[in-house]
């Protein structure tokens, strides 16, 4: 099924859903008709267009979203990870520093791409209808009235692009050594001798104390309240994709409202790509027998997890 037909088959389930210039147009819950031009993100939006997102969020959004964009759709009972609550107005997939408000192309990328093993689709929104959609989704959170997207991050070029090999040795490094990507988030892949020597190679000051679950990941405090555990590489899905640029983008970037911090300008950009390239090569292992031999080699079995996102 397309994500396209999604919106019918929803319509069957939970009953109808009133669109375009009919009476049942504003449902409870939802905001009040636009009158007045708003300013979101720095861009005047006319009432016309947030009435024409609003439509179109009827149609795709609000059976999960809910009508006054909480996250509480008829369809989210379930759900998990549940939907997002859009009054937020924090964000977690965007080519920003984590935190900063999204641009619209971030909005565009979600919504045709959409978040890998969650309810959240590829929706194959009308070209036409797409703007709207996503200044109607603005729309929902007060930090739109006086904030701005923040600035992208451009991605420079991948210095391990025909070096793939020496990319993953080095991203190892610098994943247990010098990021210490599992010192308290992320599972380790290495042994205990190994971080060690990593860290002691890469920063001079060797960890020898470990935490108890350290081939585990480590449910961190989020802003969207509750708790997210960071995925193990070689079992969750990876929301955003598994690209190497969609890898890059996360690590660089980081998670908007979760632990995961901005690595951008923090790690030379041919470490962020060298751990861009060891992500991959875990994400690769995902559902085959390496994935356990790995947890083998470690000298710890690695149990399955789930995560919230």
């Amino acid at each position: 099924m397309s994500a396209r037909a999604a919106p019918l088959v929803l319509v069957a389930l939970l009953g109808p859903i009133a669109v375009g210039a009919g009476a049942c147009r504003r449902p409870a819950g939802s905001p009040p008709p636009f009158t007045a031009p708003l300013v979101l993100g720095g861009r005047t939006v006319a009432p016309a267009a947030l009435e024409r997102g609003r439509d179109t969020y009827t149609a795709f959004c609000r059976p999960c979203h809910g009508d006054a964009g909480d996250g509480k759709g008829p369809a989210a009972a379930g759900l998990e990870p549940p939907p997002r609550d859009l009054r937020l107005g924090i964000y977690k997939w965007a080519d920003v520093a984590a935190g900063q408000l999204p641009s619209d192309d971030d909005f565009v990328r979600t919504l045709r791409q959409g978040l890998h093993g969650t309810a959240m689709l590829a929706w194959d929104v009308p070209a036409a209808e797409l703007d709207d959609l996503i200044q109607y989704v603005k729309a929902f959170a007060i930090r739109w009235r006086d904030e701005k997207p923040g600035d992208p991050l451009v991605a420079t070029a991948d210095p391990w692009a025909a070096r793939d090999d020496e990319g993953v040795a080095r991203g190892k490094r610098v994943y247990h050594g010098l990021a210490q990507c599992a010192t308290a988030c992320h599972p380790a892949y290495v042994t205990k001798a190994d971080i060690y020597a990593f860290t002691k190679e890469l920063t001079g000051a060797a960890v020898s104390e470990f935490r108890a679950d350290l081939y585990q990941p480590v449910a961190k405090d989020s802003d969207y309240g509750y708790k997210i555990l960071p995925p193990d590489f070689t079992f969750n899905q990876l929301r955003t994709g598994i690209a190497l640029p969609d890898i890059y983008r996360v690590i660089s970037c980081g998670v908007g409202g979760t632990a995961m911090p901005t690595w951008k300008n923090v790690l030379p950009e041919a470490d962020l790509w060298a751990m861009t390239h060891y992500v991959r090569s875990l994400v690769a292992l995902r559902g085959t027998p390496a994935a356990a031999a790995l947890a083998a080699a470690a000298g710890v079995p690695r149990r399955a997890t789930s995560e919230r996102t």
